[in-house]
């Protein structure tokens, strides 16, 4: 009887903090989810009821219909759907083209400033684009590129993010296979397009979803390059439902919607490979 009343003092205190940490992750999981479901909510209102004293999650006067056959229908939105995802590809096509070879050179080929350049990597991360948006403009601008598709992804075609990322999961590759590789004379590029390339899928999987949802959910380098509506993406097509005296709030909301639902989509269905890949890139030194 001892031993049993030993064992239930010392598992009560284990499942009170087992109760502790589920409700902190709840609360945390509830924080995150919170405003998707305004969002969500917010777009079956009408204007006057989205910002209402007496707030609730379920409309009092449901204008989902309007509020969302607005968006899809009464504006050219399967444009604006297809310049998202021309931009997002674009850039992403091009980060990986460039990313890879840098991350692999810094990983597993020796020459001499290998330090400097991947400490110049570390030191990019810290920069945002807000600093380099104005001189960047201004050389779009003299050469007549603004809104143009290429003015919304030329900024973005060097990531150091994706180098670093990559250059994490290479350093995990053995070397003898490299080593042996290149006895069969396989060149470098062979390499890392018939070898390093093919293990790295978790790690492209995982830096595809961080590319494509921050260019995806961009607004600043859209509203500032953009000036046509044919051009216009997704996230941009949102700001035609405010202005200086009137906002439509519904509206709003509803293209916000429209715009989150093909990331979380897509987020649902490569989530697997997007946890992999960080796990594996995390863990590399």
């Amino acid at each position: 009887m001892s031993s049993i009343s030993l064992s239930l003092r010392s598992y009560a205190p284990r499942s009170v903090w087992s109760l502790i940490g589920t409700l902190f992750l709840f609360l945390g999981a509830w924080v995150m989810v919170f405003p998707f479901i305004w969002m969500v909510s917010s777009s079956l209102k009408p204007t006057d009821e989205v910002y209402d004293a007496n707030f609730s999650i379920i409309p009092r006067t449901f204008k989902g219909f309007e509020n969302y056959y607005e968006v899809l229908f009464n504006q050219p939105y399967l444009i604006y759907l297809m310049n998202s995802f021309l931009v997002c590809c674009g850039i992403l096509i091009v980060q990986l083209l460039t990313a890879v070879p840098a991350a692999y050179a810094l990983a597993k080929l020796k020459f001499r400033g290998s330090s400097i350049l991947f400490g110049t990597v570390i030191a990019a991360l810290t920069i945002p684009i807000n600093v380099t948006s104005i001189p960047i403009y201004v050389a779009l601008a003299k050469t007549g590129l603004l809104d143009t598709y290429l003015a919304m992804m030329l900024p973005f075609f060097i990531s150091v993010f994706a180098i670093f990322l990559f250059r994490q999961f290479f350093r995990g590759f053995p070397d003898s296979i490299i080593d042996a590789a290149r006895v069969d004379g396989f060149s470098e590029m062979e390499i890392i397009l018939r070898l390093v390339l093919p293990s790295a899928v978790p790690a492209i999987a995982a830096f595809s979803v961080f590319s494509f949802v921050a260019h995806w959910n961009d607004l600043y380098w859209p509203l500032i390059v953009v000036t046509s509506q044919d051009k216009m993406t997704a996230t941009l097509s949102m700001m035609q439902y405010q202005s200086d005296f009137d906002t439509d709030y519904g509206r709003t909301f509803a293209s916000a919607t429209v715009v989150t639902a093909p990331m979380v989509i897509a987020f649902l269905f490569a989530r697997r490979l997007f946890i992999r890949g960080i796990t594996m890139t995390g863990v590399k030194g």
